[in-house]
């Protein structure tokens, strides 16, 4: 039972590094440095994806003087599959942990989805997604299945992206991105309110990117969003979801649990400025 709680755990990390690509990467000694000049620890990270040959001290100094040259923190993803010495070897070199994360899983079959009111298919695309997904007279989700322009803006001024070097590469990351992609927004009056990704990886898709306009909180936006994607995503053969969420966040566990995610395991990051 261990070995495949292990082996779903490789495969979830598998699918995080495909559905989040970073700006600059660097494979060393079985270990990948991630560089996107500090948008998401994730991105900005040591990940262990290898074995090891050249001894850990070394290895961590060699980490951090390459963040160093790019004024980056040093960061380095903990994960369970890690020797939890590891951990504590960090920790007794001053790194504190940040950004605690859960990784949450549901078999969509068993989901609680919001039911659609009505479709339209106002454009070909090479997924045959809907256009436009109804819900309400005030409610309609848009789909299409690539990152436009328009819907990175829209993403920038809902998540506070102002940065202008973020502003330009992180377009560039999104287009990296290997898997097809289920792109989703509300707008209202022209003005997205609302948005989402789903990231298709064989029978998995991952949910990414889901914003709400503070002035549109508590009106089933995110709710709708998500339905949405897993809803398409299981017509296109997915059976299975999952989606990462900051331990703290409460309002978005809620939202996660009433559609039917539930934990599945968590991970951190322990960071030193240096």
């Amino acid at each position: 039972m261990q070995e495949n709680r292990n082996q779903e755990i490789k495969y979830m990390e598998e699918m995080s590094l495909n559905a989040w690509p970073s700006y600059r990467a660097e494979f060393y000694d079985g270990w990948l440095l991630r560089y996107s000049h500090n948008y998401t620890y994730r991105t900005n990270s040591v990940e262990q994806i290898g074995e090891s040959t050249i001894p850990l001290g070394e290895k961590i100094a060699y980490c951090e003087e390459i963040y160093r040259e790019l004024r980056c923190p040093a960061n380095f993803k903990i994960q369970p599959l890690l020797d939890p010495g590891f951990d504590r070897m960090l920790e007794d070199r001053g790194y504190a942990i940040r950004h605690r994360t859960d990784v949450m899983t549901m078999d969509i079959r068993d989901s609680a989805l919001m039911e659609p009111a009505g479709k339209e298919y106002l454009f070909d695309n090479r997924l045959n997604l809907p256009t436009l997904v109804h819900f309400r007279e005030d409610l309609t989700v848009q789909l299409k299945a690539f990152v436009t322009e328009e819907w990175m803006q829209g993403l920038f001024s809902l998540n506070g992206t102002s940065d202008p070097t973020l502003r330009r590469i992180v377009p560039k990351m999104y287009a990296a991105i290997p898997k097809k992609t289920i792109v989703a927004s509300v707008e209202i009056d022209g003005r997205m309110v609302a948005s989402g990704l789903g990231i298709r990886d064989r029978d998995w898709v991952g949910i990414y990117a889901i914003y709400v306009s503070p002035s549109c909180w508590n009106r089933g936006y995110a709710r709708a969003v998500c339905s949405t994607l897993l809803r398409e995503a299981e017509c296109l053969g997915a059976r299975r979801a999952y989606l990462q969420v900051t331990s703290e966040n409460r309002r978005a566990r809620r939202l996660y649990e009433s559609l039917g995610f539930s934990d599945f395991y968590t991970y951190w990051f322990r960071s030193r400025r240096t």
